[in-house]
């Protein structure tokens, strides 16, 4: 039987290689000419511009997620793990720099450091767990692990109180104003404290949540080789234009250029776009129209300089403290994370460095009025020239010697990846649900990746591609295989 997967970004390439495996004849249409989807990284003049992963959860093979990244080849010899300590280094002119380590005993004993500490404590073994489906034959089956549970249990209890709260408010009870802007850096405070103590807990984990060297391009790359070392197809600049269902159950995916039958079809183009875009009609079933009225995406500016110096001498990760703010996109900035990539040797020519930062928050709006002005280069530079302007405050060698600059906005992830507005995952505000699309549409008709669970990220991606074809081979009673 036959299997269109829409999407070579991560959760489409991880259900084409578990398809595959399972014997389905495997095809997966991709609209960019690369693989990775929105966890991608890319070349400017001979520097790397890493735009996608920043610390991967499941780096270990005490987290169940390990087993997903072996199984489908994301890490292998090719791209060893380095794992960060320091996370993240404070720098705001107003003494010596800050550390942030894995150990959070570190931090001290200052007010609110210790209930911090408390909260991060109470989930060390909370992770994503990967189970089989119900009623699903497996030649490789997961056992059910009651303890497994039971270790949860404490973040569990804490879990609705930190849905509620945002970052902001859970920090605002650290009184040290420099620890404080330190630990802004781990995630966006102002997203809820659920996201923030969950991964503050993946970096207290001994060897957790590390970086793949290579990034996010390699890692996407090992598994569309695994994909197609098993037999399976994944055709390149070519974008799922509709999906068709005919009387009989099968399926036909339109491409520019034909129409290809289908017995199954998973779809892992964002489910916010393709609801609209991807069917004769737009759907409109329950879940289909919360997620219109309700999903927020999570936007973003990528920007990356290469610097023809070598910056060894500041740390990795660098959060820098604006004073007066960085202005872009209509969003103020008092502060940005920099990431200084000096170390690794491939992302720059001899002697030179990479450093890239993002800039959160809606900003689509402002980006596609400029576009629409004819503003949007000139806008785009504004925002570079700015951002320069702070950074350099702090690394003066950059003054000068800057060979390439690149900004990326919620355009551009539009163009490439055809998301909704540009955005890379749900933003998850305090008190707010989450409106999913579900991983089973129908028999032969699945949805995987960013809006499928959680808010987004690499975890959600892995396990709902997984899921897709575990109900793909519940409904076509097919053992699934999954090594």
């Amino acid at each position: 039987m036959r299997v269109i997967i829409v999407g070579a970004g991560i959760s489409g390439l991880i259900s084409a290689v578990y398809a595959r495996r399972s014997g389905f004849e495997t095809l997966v249409l991709e609209k960019a000419a690369n693989p990775g989807g929105v966890s991608t990284s890319w070349r400017r003049k001979g520097y790397l511009m890493e735009g996608g992963i920043h610390w991967l959860i499941g780096t270990t093979p005490e987290n169940p997620l390990h087993e997903i990244w072996k199984e489908t080849g994301a890490l292998q010899e090719n791209n060893p793990v380095f794992v960060k300590d320091p996370i993240y280094t404070l720098m705001d002119g107003k003494g010596e720099p800050i550390e942030l380590f894995r150990d959070l005993s570190k931090l001290g004993k200052g007010a609110g450091v210790g209930r911090l500490r408390f909260f991060v404590s109470c989930f060390r073994h909370f992770h994503t767990p990967i189970q089989d489906l119900p009623g699903m034959k497996s030649r490789y089956p997961r056992r059910f692990n009651p303890w497994e549970y039971v270790q949860m249990l404490p973040a569990v209890l804490l879990t609705p109180y930190l849905m509620i709260i945002s970052g902001y408010r859970l920090l605002n009870r650290v009184r040290d104003k420099r620890l404080r802007n330190l630990l802004y850096a781990v995630c966006d405070p102002e997203v809820n404290a659920l996201s923030y103590v969950y991964t503050l807990s993946t970096f207290a984990a001994e060897g957790e949540s590390g970086y793949p060297e290579g990034g996010s391009i390699r890692m996407a790359q090992n598994i569309a080789d695994t994909v197609t070392s098993l037999g399976g197809e994944i055709r390149y600049r070519t974008p799922a234009e509709q999906i068709r269902e005919l009387p009989d159950g099968s399926y036909v995916v339109k491409t520019a250029t034909e129409e290809l039958r289908a017995d199954a079809v998973i779809v892992t183009l964002d489910a916010r776009k393709a609801i609209d875009k991807l069917f004769p009609e737009p759907l409109q079933d329950r879940w289909a129209r919360k997620m219109r009225k309700k999903v927020l995406g999570e936007h973003c500016m990528f920007l990356g300089i290469g610097v023809k110096a070598n910056l060894q001498a500041y740390p990795r990760s660098m959060q820098m403290i604006f004073d007066p703010p960085l202005e872009a996109a209509g969003r103020s900035y008092n502060f940005l994370i920099v990431n200084n990539y000096s170390r690794n040797t491939e992302y720059a020519p001899e002697g030179c460095t990479v450093i890239t930062s993002l800039l959160g928050g809606w900003s689509y709006g402002y980006w596609k009025a400029a576009r629409e002005d004819g503003t949007y280069k000139e806008k785009k530079e504004a925002v570079i020239q700015a951002f320069i302007e702070r950074v350099k405050r702090y690394i003066p060698e950059i003054e000068g010697n800057i060979e390439v600059t690149d900004l990326a906005t919620p355009l551009t992830y539009e163009r490439y990846c055809d998301t909704f507005e540009g955005s890379y995952m749900t933003h998850w505000m305090p008190g707010k649900a989450l409106h999913n699309a579900p991983v089973r549409y129908k028999k032969g008709l699945y949805f995987a990746g960013q809006r499928t669970a959680y808010s987004g990220g690499l975890p959600p991606a892995a396990v709902s591609g997984r899921s897709a074809v575990q109900h793909l081979c519940r409904d076509f009673d097919v053992e699934f295989v999954s090594r």
